[in-house]
């Protein structure tokens, strides 16, 4: 779908509405861990892992989904429901051209999850960010560093040039945006003047204009970066991208309800001790699991929106009706894109916090699918108040592809090693007892991590 060979589309039933339920599925590098050990323990030292938590979130759309299928066929209901899964999330690299792809264009409502530390929802614009992720390539010329190294022309210089450059204009930008960069390239070896150097920036800011004025700024950056080191700025790749997302308030208080109908998990003093004891571990404040909805939370006004994160569910916000539903299966106060935040997956914590977030979910689904009034009340939020004034254009231009190409040596080196701990369902009732590993397990009295029995562990 869209090009992207692991993207895909489910869909049941005929006739509207036609629900849309999606929710990401990949991961981070360098943040594998052993689930239900309260200590850093790689299941597979330097590979990737579900630093996010993105590998609960599918176990809450399809369990949505066929329990209101079984409804459906049950009392014979028209209305057509579609899964499709969220790849690359991280890089925000697939759902703009799911948009582009014309995924949408019959969809109702975009009921759409994410695993959290509590029970919520919200509506209007999100805390966050917008961003667009660019690849910047020089090119130069090779030489023999120490023979001839006047007759090369460097390109890990113009991406050194690029990055002082951009620093440089950092405190002439607006204090709400965010920028940050690796260089993806660098060259070969020391003795060889690098012909061909790329970085790669991340450029964030609350709303389009401002998102696109940084880009350009950082193009023409990178272009006086070039005509500094004699090289030539040979390609501009927008690797990923995402709007700011805006969530339906229609949408969001129907969800509310079934929120508050819900309600949080009944948590065990092991989940309570389990979770205090991986807020230890990442020295943040050991407040445990939640124990009180959140509430549903209103508009929030510019000024208020102070966080940096941002995701490209915000480009189908933008396009359909859309709200979010975060529901608790990681453990709160953790650091995010980390080791700790792997380690409630495949838990008791994930396996509560997924169902409640189900059930949830299904009733909402529900909700949309019985009561066409609500599907009119948010369709006119979105299109007399979300859209009134904004015009969605997508960052991706014409040209621009998914960038499938992105983590594959990666997953080349470890997919083998990782591929000895897939889940064997046929042989084992948990992964944690296919693991060995018995919850909670945590940091042991003389300071080591290991695997072992919850009478071996401490406090």
């Amino acid at each position: 779908m869209a090009g992207i060979p692991t993207a895909w589309v489910a869909t049941w039933g005929s006739g509207r509405p036609k629900i849309s339920l999606g929710t990401d599925i990949d991961n981070i590098p360098k943040a594998s861990q052993m689930p239900g050990v309260a200590c850093h323990l790689p299941l597979v030292e330097g590979a990737p892992g579900h630093g996010e938590g993105h590998n609960s979130g599918m176990a809450v759309q399809i369990t949505a989904a066929l329990a209101v299928k079984e409804l459906m066929q049950r009392e014979g209901l028209e209305g057509t429901i579609q899964i499709w899964p969220g790849v690359a999330e991280e890089l925000v690299a697939t759902k703009a051209y799911y948009v582009r792809e014309g995924m949408f264009e019959d969809v109702d409502i975009v009921l759409y999850a994410h695993v959290g530390n509590n029970l919520s929802t919200s509506w209007g614009m999100t805390p966050g960010t917008g961003l667009i992720s660019a690849m910047f390539t020089f090119e130069g010329s090779a030489a023999h560093a120490g023979g001839a190294p006047w007759r090369g022309r460097s390109a890990a210089d113009a991406v050194n040039l690029m990055e002082v450059g951009w620093n440089f204009r950092r405190e002439h930008l607006r204090t709400q945006h965010r920028s940050h960069s690796v260089v993806y390239d660098g060259g070969d070896q020391p003795n060889v003047v690098p012909s061909k150097a790329s970085i790669w920036f991340y450029f964030r800011e609350k709303n389009y204009p401002q998102i696109r004025d940084l880009f350009v700024i950082g193009d023409s950056i990178a272009k006086g970066a070039a005509m500094m080191s004699g090289t030539v700025l040979d390609d501009v790749r927008i690797i990923g991208s995402a709007w700011p997302g805006h969530f339906n308030q229609v949408i969001a208080e129907a969800m509310y309800e079934n929120i508050q109908q819900v309600g949080l998990p009944q948590w065990t003093e092991d989940d309570q001790r389990f979770a205090q004891a991986t807020q230890r571990e990442v020295g943040t404040f050991e407040s445990g699991l939640a124990t009180e909805l959140s509430i549903l939370r209103p508009a929030l006004t510019e000024a208020q929106r102070t966080a940096g994160f941002a995701d490209d569910i915000g480009d189908i916000s933008w396009n359909v009706p859309t709200a979010t539903l975060s529901f608790p299966s990681n453990i709160p106060g953790l650091p995010g894109h980390h080791w700790a935040n792997a380690i409630a997956m495949a838990t008791p914590i994930a396996h509560k916090g997924a169902t409640q977030g189900a059930m949830a979910q299904a009733m909402t689904l529900l909700d949309f699918m019985v009561r066409p009034e609500l599907v009119d009340q948010a369709w006119d939020y979105f299109e007399n108040i979300q859209n009134r004034e904004i015009q969605y254009t997508p960052f991706i231009r014409p040209s621009d592809q998914p960038a499938t190409e992105m983590n594959a040596e990666i997953m080349e080196d470890f997919r083998e090693e990782m591929q000895k701990y897939y889940y064997d369902s046929d042989r084992y009732d948990s992964y944690l007892d296919q693991l060995g590993v018995s919850y909670p397990t945590l940091r042991q009295p003389d300071g080591r991590c290991t695997i072992g029995s919850v009478s071996e562990q401490g406090n």
